[in-house]
């Protein structure tokens, strides 16, 4: 209901959009990837495109803010997150849910989870989550990157899965909204956002270390992920 009343409401704006992405090659302005669903098997996921048509053939999974495969409207939608917004359509159909980890593909995504990990399959992705919220800004991080997915990997997926894994174990109705209010602050104020998901981490008694990375005060050093070693890390930095 909610996600038929959002999709309605918003249509003025993503039709608009629409309109636009598909004005400036006269290509399709929708993109359908697979990702991985709850349990491990696949979904289509309908998302705004703000690359270049066949940008996926690259084999780059990540994205940074310089990739040149981003159009120019797909800047601007990407920057207010409005490409995520055709996943609504994904809820209505209940492939996703409004909160939830984010869908991960599977090459440089599920296929390296270590077990620990794989518990993030265990619920419905969705469109948003307290790291949708923390790593906003994951083109920024990526910029400049050599291999966005191998630095994505070292940088940005140990604290991912770690917030995705607490909101597995802590999910509640008043939790999604949190996350919801917190997600629409971002866009105003993403230091009011990291507050508001700062007072959550500490009511939920997460790790100290999550807390303070979280805080986005300090460059991202490279981690393990949840469940993994550095020297597993490693190895996979030799692997590429």
């Amino acid at each position: 209901m909610v996600s038929a009343l959002a999709l309605l409401t918003l249509s003025p704006l993503w039709g608009t959009i629409a309109v636009l992405v598909w004005w400036q090659d006269g290509r399709s302005p929708f993109y359908t990837p697979r990702r991985v669903a709850r349990g491990g098997g696949d979904f289509v996921m309908i998302k705004m495109r703000s690359m270049v048509v066949g940008a996926e053939k690259s084999g780059v999974s990540s994205t940074a803010s310089d990739d040149t495969r981003i159009t120019p409207v797909g800047r601007f939608i990407r920057r207010y997150k409005i490409d995520e917004l055709m996943q609504l359509w994904n809820v209505l159909k209940g492939d996703m849910s409004i909160v939830g980890p984010r869908p991960n593909v599977r090459a440089w995504g599920v296929d390296l989870y270590t077990e620990e990990e794989k518990c993030l399959l265990s619920v419905q992705p969705g469109i948003t989550d307290l790291s949708s919220i923390v790593f906003s800004d994951e083109g920024d991080i990526l910029m400049g990157s050599a291999n966005p997915d191998l630095d994505y990997n070292r940088l940005i997926r140990p604290w991912k899965s770690r917030l995705g894994l607490l909101y597995v174990d802590h999910q509640s109705l008043w939790l999604d909204l949190e996350i919801i209010w917190l997600t629409l602050v971002a866009v105003v104020s993403k230091a009011r956002a990291l507050a508001g998901v700062q007072r959550i981490l500490e009511r939920l008694n997460a790790a100290a270390e999550l807390r303070r990375v979280c805080l986005r005060a300090a460059p991202l050093q490279p981690s393990p992920p949840p469940g993994d070693t550095q020297p597993a890390m490693s190895a996979l930095g030799r692997a590429n």
